[in-house]
């Protein structure tokens, strides 16, 4: 008889766990904790070589999306927004990807 209230007891002494906010470790702790490996932002360089000046002339409203994803590759995403770019073979191929929303001249 004994050993059937010692067990009812301990059982009824635990009350069982609320999941509240409180009880759960945050996230945060560990989001904000410094990375090791983070290295500093690098400064945005100034192109070298030849450059080209390219100026978003046409909407992508009703374009497929990926024209859309490269006119903000090229960072264009407003009517009559101008970036100077690298004249590089990447930079060429989204440009002629694009080449009817764009309006391209020689920098050089």
């Amino acid at each position: 008889m004994a050993e059937d209230k010692t067990k009812k007891e301990t059982t009824a002494k635990k009350p069982a766990a609320k999941k509240t906010a409180a009880n759960k470790k945050p996230a945060e702790a560990k989001a904000s904790a410094p990375k090791k490996d983070a290295a500093p932002k690098a400064a945005k360089k100034a192109p070298s070589g030849k450059t080209l000046t390219v100026t978003q002339i046409g909407s992508p409203i009703g374009r497929q999306s990926d024209q859309r994803a490269t006119l903000v590759g090229l960072g264009l995403n407003k009517m009559h927004r101008t970036r100077t770019l690298e004249d590089t073979p990447s930079v060429r191929g989204m440009i002629r990807k694009v080449s009817h929303l764009v309006k391209v001249e020689d920098a050089a």
